[in-house]
């Protein structure tokens, strides 16, 4: 699987997730489970919403192209 997330997304994947994750516990909300898609693209490195467009924020791969 081709990793088209870089560091610097990656981070603000997972900062999102876990602010997400809090605000459902404290408000007590099903969102907090929204969480997981940014958290599991995060650890995945990888994000099916660029592959149509072709965006990759990975240096290293577009490098390598």
């Amino acid at each position: 699987m081709i990793k088209n997330i870089g560091i610097f997304d990656r981070n603000s994947r997972l900062i999102a997730g876990g602010i997400i994750i809090v605000l459902g516990i404290i408000f007590q909300s099903w969102w907090g489970l929204v969480a997981l898609l940014p958290i599991s693209t995060a650890f995945m490195r990888t994000c099916p919403a660029y592959w149509p467009f072709k965006i990759s924020t990975n240096k290293k791969e577009a490098e390598t192209k």
